[in-house]
């Protein structure tokens, strides 16, 4: 068999005002079955496209070249809203048979550029492209990343593999790409950040289903993390229900800032806090741009990863240790501290001292006109200011860990107050490790 090709249709009656319409997305699995994480997937395009084709040399975007082996396919269809009278669909398979062209080769990106030591590096960790439901190409992603300044970026198309061998020629020694996925379930959405090329994590499951804790444990075990996206998303299927047990950070600022970014900033906030009185962990904030297309801007947001290398493995590790902020854009700059006792520790970091030890907060930020910035602890906010017309301010406030167990600081431009940076949090006293040490037999 040379190729397989498929194209559907279905109905779309008008519906009063405020109820759901018809909306049905596709996808297909080969001859090697339909088991939730099976080896049989072959490509989904959601409702981006209302037809594919499949073969050893080509494949439309967001599936995946290969053999047209016989055996039973499975069209999959996945009728994301119903109006009211129900869907009527058609589906149409076309086969050609014929010699199958020559084995496609991908064309993997390197997950790491050598020559990089431990800096801070600005990466958009949430990118669409035509290989799901965008409209860049990748070399049109790649491009205005670089215009962005961004050290790197994540290619996230929704649950699909299909992108990562197309990335290999548009990496560089400037530009790291990352592998990963958005698995867009029907109860939320997340980022499988870094997980290997090629890799490919199942999307079709519920949170009644019990299955999301093995998908979490999988990305986990090839190397990545997974990242609850826009937990608070406007729309069908978009709000988080799966709980926070199985993510390693949480997507808190998801584009411009909206209504929903500040929800989802308040939960982590009070999870933040939860953590540090001993009610859960913590998780770090990410923020991420989730560019389809024109007008969105990537990086709009990104993080400033303060990592050991510009690798996978390296970013990985240190987005889930939380040394990272989240910034607008490349224009703005933070750099946010607290020293006491003869030490120093910065975002994601603790300051290893006494509860009543003296602490100097100190932050300094660039590149927000007239911005309001404001140092927050589990106390709530402890310190605010605005800048001056340049930006530019240094700012700082003195305490002692026993008045605040974590400090963070948000940086807000006048006016609505839209979100222009935001860290994760600098610890403040004693760890429990440090504690332990101290007090157990033959310590101080």
């Amino acid at each position: 068999m040379r190729e397989i090709a498929v194209s559907y249709s279905y109905d779309k009656p008008p519906v009063p005002a405020g109820t759901l319409g018809n909306s049905c997305d596709i996808g297909i699995f080969d001859e090697r079955g339909i088991a939730v994480g099976g080896e049989g997937f072959r490509g989904w395009s959601g409702g981006a496209r209302t037809e594919f084709a499949i073969a050893a040399d080509a494949a439309t975007p967001g599936y995946l070249r290969g053999p047209v082996n016989p055996g039973t396919w499975h069209v999959a269809l996945g009728p994301y809203t119903v109006a009211q009278r129900g869907l009527d669909y058609q589906v149409d398979v076309t086969l050609t048979f014929g010699e199958p062209g020559e084995p496609f080769v991908a064309e993997y990106p390197p997950q790491q550029i050598p020559g990089h030591g431990r800096a801070w590096y600005r990466g958009d960790c949430h990118l669409h492209t035509v290989y799901s439901d965008g409209w860049w190409l990748p070399e049109e992603v790649a491009a205005a990343a670089r215009t962005a300044g961004l050290d790197f970026i994540v290619t996230t198309e929704h649950n699909t593999s299909a992108s990562h061998g197309a990335w290999g020629q548009l990496a560089g020694d400037d530009l790291l790409i990352v592998t990963g996925e958005e698995v867009t379930t029907r109860n939320g959405h997340y980022v499988a950040l870094g997980i290997p090329p090629g890799e490919w994590i199942d999307w079709r499951y519920r949170t009644r289903d019990g299955a999301f804790a093995g998908f979490a444990r999988q990305i986990r075990q090839s190397g990545g993390m997974v990242v609850p996206a826009h937990p608070y998303a406007p729309f069908i299927a978009g709000s988080w229900t799966f709980g926070y047990d199985d993510a390693d950070a949480v997507e808190v600022w998801n584009g411009p800032w909206t209504p929903d970014d500040e929800s989802a900033l308040d939960t982590w906030d009070s999870m933040l806090v939860s953590s540090v009185h001993g009610r859960g962990r913590w998780l770090p904030a990410m923020g991420n741009s989730d560019a389809h297309g024109e007008p969105q801007l990537i990086g709009l947001p990104h993080n400033v990863v303060h990592a050991d290398g510009l690798s996978r493995d390296a970013l990985v590790a240190a987005l889930s240790a939380g040394r990272a902020w989240i910034a607008e854009s490349s224009t703005v700059n933070v750099d946010f501290a607290v020293t006491g006792s003869g030490r120093r520790a910065g975002i994601g970091e603790r300051l290893d001292v006494d509860a009543g030890a003296p602490v100097q907060v100190t932050l300094d930020v660039r590149g927000v006109p007239d911005g309001v910035v404001r140092i927050l602890s589990d106390t709530g906010e402890v310190l605010r200011t605005s800048l001056p017309a340049s930006g530019a301010g240094t700012l700082s406030w003195q305490a002692t860990p026993s008045l605040a167990a974590y400090v963070r600081a948000e940086v807000h431009h006048p006016g609505a107050g839209a979100m222009a940076a935001l860290t994760n949090p600098i610890f403040l006293g004693r760890s429990q490790a440090s504690l332990d040490a101290r007090y157990s037999p033959g310590g101080r």
